[in-house]
């Protein structure tokens, strides 16, 4: 019996003292997780530290969690926030705020076949994420990236559709220098249209050549990286999206009226010695007249209907979404529907084997009718748009009188065309990873463009040429492009110190091209328009091309203590352009960094945490300036007559070049990255010389050698240089409480120059000129000095048109053109560089504003020191046939004094006043506001009851207004500069809900 009780003695203490443990077993927590507006986070991961036990937020933000451990803490991580450690300390509900995760230098950053943490970057990549394009109505991508990184430059036009035209770090060549383009690992020449915005997930712009040369052959000009979204374990969403919004004219050009113009088609026709015109007698009686402008434009609405679903579990994740977008252009013929479809996923079939594939699918249509806005503007006022019978005017008698322009507007509404797109762009890949060191990838890409276009011209007898038979054309295009990379990645860290990632890989790529167009005239029934229906002239054509690229590359990553980074690329490209004496190319790049800050005697401090300095080398390539067979001597068929019958041969057209070989750029880049003010403000600053070496230019063909002297090859004999400095900021100006602001900012400078040409002979185009020693595409003409005022000014002056008639010779009133090589005449010798029309500075900044559901956006953007040629005012203020004009004119030269800057008006512009001079060489700096954008995220408490995660209200307004001296239209000018017909970038207005499920 004692023994017995002494045991229950024992029993009882030991397990009173095993009793906490075990009720600490036992023990549950509940909490709930917010945002620091209070708003829950759901789908928050929450799980005990050192077990297995964990669960995720509910709708409510709410969770509840077993805890197994004697000093339970909780760890949570939520895509976005920082991940932080929660000492529970007995507690048995809890309250946790998560914050916004603003240490960008651990972003993750896309670069070639790979990732890297933006901390371990050698080279010079910007990176724009899906946050930053979220609050942008924007249709096309491109149009979105404007601003949005330093050395981009984008320019866009209005017209519904249309492709914008992107430069990384300048002009790097006389021919095509667009950066190469790759979607989901699959180097594309897609526009940018096609892909749905709401669909990517970020876009990392590689820009010097420690960062493209891995893409050796193509990589000469940057690289852009789009990502697309893929779903997530954490949890499934439904999203869905409607916009509606209307585009308008930012402005507009003043023309003369009925009346205005009819008085100076007076004047003009007097002062060229020409009779006037007898229905302008009494200019007062014809009132304003016809609004030719008015019929052009309209208010064009826009829609979008998106959506998307996307989830996952811990072994495999997806991602589904559809979108209709519907854009009515400010030309009322013009228009553009897209559809797209994206179907991304992923899944680990067992550890060592995981699969997937991206895919994306669009379909658009664009249509527009056959515009002209400058011969719209210049149509006359006192012509009627249609006759009392409803047919379409048209200038009727002499033209020195009414014109020669048909009827804008009727061609506009009769003559349509339209193209129909039907795109497809994906890849599957199959990732084995035998060791966790080690990773294969395999991945087969795909490409199909199918586009074919029709056009459609109805018979009329409009004044002042008819068309005697309608006409049709119709055109198919399909561009079949597959691609097989192979990658082998080995990542490894030594002794804690060593971190070692190698990849080799090789890759192929080929593509083909064919297309076939045909036309007809003489349909009996214009309801009736397909080519069988027609009965004349009929025509029939087709070609095709194709090219393959094969290509080994590799690439080592090597870091040592987090201190010293170190990486080296090497890729070599054959490529079927070329000749198999030149076909190999390659494309090395080397770069170096250091983290000064991680070292022993760096003092970290508040106003510096972080800094590391980056340099780098590479060679990369440009094999998209190079024709299919440029190698090769083209041949084309001819016909001629041979004892009277007429019989078909071969003739050379163009000189083959077996020694062309690829445009190479060499790149230098310095850079450093900081971390300031307790990692509030974020400095990115590069420096870099950028030489286009070996560049293509025309091969000097003399005639005599019986090839074309106009279509010839090109041979390697080109130089050009960009000079430039990038500066890129982050500032997270307050990040606690309700109240949150940031700002990003960025201004990058850039100077071009062409070293060497062929023989360094100019070669001459439109209004401009690439001459040795200035930048591309420079602007050439005549310099202007005033107007002459008085006989005497033009008799003291060099001879400028011979003679003395006033109406065949320079008089008073006419533009004055320096002579500047001081020969005493005035002709093509004193001709001069005017400027240049690709801006030395663009810049950007955007505030983002955050106070409790409310968030605001405000986005500036805009270009320096480029020259925009106004091709409109050298119609629109000519002054010297019968066309409409602007109301500057009502300012022109009248007498001696009444002005030094608008000439006269006269018939046949005997003085030349109209030549290209820099009289329409306008600045083209602007600075605009591209964004602003107000959205509302209801409470959870109003959108819970319905099942709801998150409901947003937006309004935004796009290009609101621009501060610019330039006066056309609109300052966004690519090319060559020459604002000549160009369909300007409208202001938006638009209304969005987004409700996340």
């Amino acid at each position: 019996m004692k023994n017995n009780h002494y045991g229950r003695i024992v029993l009882s203490a030991i397990l009173l003292c095993l009793l906490p443990f075990t009720v600490w077993a036992q023990s549950q927590v509940e909490g709930v997780v917010l945002d620091i507006h209070q708003e829950p986070l759901i789908g928050v991961n929450v799980s005990e530290k050192g077990t297995s036990n964990r669960t995720v937020t509910d709708i409510d933000g709410h969770f509840s969690l077993g805890l197994s451990s004697a000093e339970p803490v909780l760890h949570l991580s939520y895509v976005g926030y920082e991940a932080q450690d929660f000492a529970v300390a007995g507690q048995k509900t809890v309250q946790i705020i998560m914050r916004e995760n603003n240490e960008m230098l651990d972003e993750i950053v896309v670069i070639g076949y790979g990732i890297q943490k933006k901390s371990d970057l050698t080279g010079a990549i910007s990176q724009v994420s899906s946050k930053d394009l979220a609050r942008q109505p924007s249709p096309s991508l491109g149009a979105a990236l404007q601003g949005r990184a330093a050395g981009l430059q984008v320019v866009s036009t209005g017209a519904p559709g249309s492709n914008v035209s992107m430069k990384i770090r300048g002009i790097g060549s006389i021919n095509n220098s667009d950066p190469l383009l790759v979607i989901d690992g699959v180097p594309t020449d897609v526009p940018l249209n096609m892909i749905n915005m709401d669909d990517v997930e970020s876009v990392d712009i590689l820009k010097d050549a420690s960062a493209t040369a891995i893409y050796g052959s193509r990589g000469a000009y940057g690289v852009i990286i789009i990502t697309t979204k893929k779903g997530s374990q954490e949890r499934n969403n439904l999203n869905v999206k409607v916009t509606y919004g209307f585009d308008q004219l930012q402005r507009t050009l003043p023309l003369l009226n009925a009346s205005q113009f009819a008085s100076l088609h007076n004047e003009m026709m007097s002062a060229g010695g020409q009779p006037q015109y007898a229905l302008f007698n009494d200019p007062t009686k014809l009132g304003k007249g016809t609004d030719w402008m008015g019929e052009l434009f309209q208010y064009a609405p826009t829609q979008t209907y998106s959506a998307n679903y996307s989830g996952g579990t811990q072994k495999s994740h997806y991602y589904v979404s559809g979108t209709y977008y519907d854009q009515q252009g400010i030309i009322k013929t013009t228009d553009y529907k897209r559809f797209t479809l994206q179907f991304n996923s992923d899944v680990e079939l067992y550890k060592w084997l995981k699969m997937g594939h991206n895919l994306s699918l669009n379909h658009d249509i664009k249509s527009q009718g056959e515009y002209n806005i400058q011969n719209t503007m210049k149509a006359l006022p006192t012509q009627a748009i249609k006759n009392e019978d409803g047919s379409w005017a048209g200038p009727v008698g002499l033209a020195m009188y009414v014109g020669d322009i048909a009827n804008p507007i009727g061609k506009m509404m009769e003559n349509t065309s339209s193209t129909k797109g039907y795109n497809l762009l994906g890849n599957i890949y199959a990732e084995i990873k035998p060791w966790e060191w080690l990773t294969f990838k395999s991945t087969f890409g795909i490409q199909a463009l199918f586009w074919d276009s029709k056009s459609w011209t109805p018979k009329y007898d409009w004044e002042p040429i008819e068309q005697p038979e309608s006409q049709a054309s119709r055109q198919y295009n399909k561009s079949f492009t597959w691609l097989w990379d192979n990658l082998l990645t080995f990542n490894k860290t030594f002794d804690g110190k060593h971190a070692v990632t190698a990849m080799i890989g090789s890759s192929a790529q080929t593509n083909t091209y064919e297309f076939m167009s045909g036309s007809i005239q003489g349909f009996i029934s214009e309801s009736a328009q397909e080519l069988a229906n027609g009965i004349l002239e009929p025509t029939l054509t087709g070609n095709g091309s194709d090219w393959a690229l094969l290509s080994f590359m590799g690439r080592v990553n090597y870091t040592y203590d987090n201190r010293y980074l170190f990486t080296a690329t090497m890729r070599a490209d054959g490529s079927s352009r070329f000749s198999k004496a030149n076909r190999w190319g390659v494309f090395p790049s080397v770069s170096l960094a250091w983290r000064m800050s991680e070292e022993e005697w760096f003092n970290k401090s508040f106003a510096l945490s972080d800094l590391k300095i980056r340099a780098g080398y590479g060679v990369t390539g440009n094999q998209a300036s190079v024709g299919n067979y440029a190698y090769a001597s083209v041949l084309q068929t001819v016909q001629y007559n041979f004892n009277g019958n007429q019989v078909s041969g071969l003739a050379p057209w163009v000189m083959p070049n077996p020694n062309v070989r690829w445009e190479e750029v060499e790149q230098y880049n310095v850079g450093v990255d900081a971390s300031m003010l307790d990692s509030r403000l974020l400095v990115t600053l590069d420096g870099y010389i950028k030489n286009t070496n070996d560049m293509l230019v025309p091969m000097s063909v003399p005639i005599s050698s019986g090839y074309s002297d106009e279509n010839v090859s090109q041979i390697n004999a080109g130089l050009m240089r960009n000079v430039g400095v990038e500066l890129a900021l982050t500032s997270f100006n307050f990040r606690g409480g309700d109240f949150t602001w940031s700002t990003t900012a960025n201004v990058s400078y850039n100077h071009n120059e062409l070293i060497r040409l062929n023989g360094d002979v100019p070669m001459y185009f439109d209004n401009n000129v690439h001459m040795v020693g200035y930048p591309i595409s420079a602007f050439y003409g005549y310099v202007t000095d005033g107007i002459f005022q008085t006989q005497e000014e033009v008799d003291n002056h060099a001879i400028q048109t011979v003679g003395s008639d006033p109406t065949s010779s320079t008089q008073p009133g006419d533009i004055r053109f320096k002579d500047l090589n001081n020969d005493g005449v005035i002709n093509d010798d004193d001709r001069t560089i005017l400027g240049s029309p690709t801006p030395s500075w663009t810049f950007a900044m955007n505030n983002q504003f955050s106070y409790k559901g409310f968030d605001l956006e405000i986005f500036f953007q805009g270009v320096a020191g480029n020259k925009i040629y106004n091709g409109n005012r050298a119609s629109l203020e000519a002054m010297s046939v019968a066309q409409n004009q602007m109301i500057t004119v009502l300012d022109r030269w009248r007498g001696p004094g009444t002005s030094n800057t608008m000439p006269r008006a006269v018939f046949g512009d005997p003085n030349k006043n109209n030549r290209v001079s820099d009289r329409f060489l306008e600045d083209g700096s602007y600075l605009r506001l591209k964004n602003i954008s107000l959205g509302y995220t209801l409470p959870s408490r109003l959108t819970k009851k319905a099942a709801m995660q998150q409901v947003r209200l937006s309004v935004s307004a796009q290009n609101l207004f621009t501060l610019t001296r330039y006066t056309g239209l609109d300052p966004e000018v690519s090319g060559s500069g020459n604002d000549n017909n160009v369909y300007p970038v409208t202001r938006n207005f638009t209304f969005g809900l987004n409700i996340t499920f």
